[in-house]
């Protein structure tokens, strides 16, 4: 009973901030939102073909209750979103191993939900509070456009921008997970 009252009071002294992205300012909100509204191609449908195959056979070993429809759509969402918010489509993959496991339906003790763990309150700032964050394509979405907005924000600094989607900038614990993630299962 004490140490669960400990746990508790240690977590609300810390706001769950190690759980928890970064709130943005007003121009950071307003920058996603323009970003996120914009219309996007695929470049070259061949070589996306190549990666989904090559991609598929990675998740199937990592996460093999998921059926091969799902697994399929996952990767799907990830190459086109990860295109078009120009971020690493493998490092988007790692983050979603690290987050949630490949649990579309995960949700976490800061409430964060999906495969991306994308906080609430990003709904009411894009302008979409209607957004369900358990729906795959709008959880990929949403978390390849923050995670650019957070590497462009922190100047190509991939490590800051790691810890600023995570609510842990400046330590090194989440990026470290998600950069084995990627070395282990996800880089090319």
């Amino acid at each position: 009973m004490l140490r669960n009252t400990l746990l508790l009071l240690i977590f609300m002294l810390w706001g769950g901030a190690l759980f928890a992205q970064d709130r943005p300012d007003q121009a950071f909100a307003d920058q996603l939102k323009n970003l996120m509204e914009q219309e996007h191609h695929f470049v070259d449908k061949y070589d996306a073909t190549v990666w989904m195959k090559d991609m598929e056979g990675r998740l199937k070993r990592r996460a093999p209750h998921i059926p091969s429809d799902e697994r399929l759509k996952i990767l799907s969402l990830v190459h086109r979103y990860a295109n078009e918010a120009n971020v690493d489509p493998q490092l988007v993959l790692a983050i979603m191993e690290v987050e949630s496991n490949f649990d579309r339906y995960a949700l976490s003790v800061a409430n964060a939900r999906g495969l991306m763990q994308i906080m609430p309150f990003w709904k009411k700032e894009i302008g979409h509070p209607e957004d369900s964050l358990f729906d795959m394509e709008t959880n990929i979405r949403y978390g390849c456009y923050i995670l650019k907005l957070y590497i462009d924000r922190e100047k190509n600094n991939l490590t800051y921008a790691l810890g600023r989607y995570n609510g842990s900038r400046g330590r090194a614990k989440y990026p470290n997970k998600v950069y084995a993630a990627l070395r282990k299962r996800w880089a090319l």
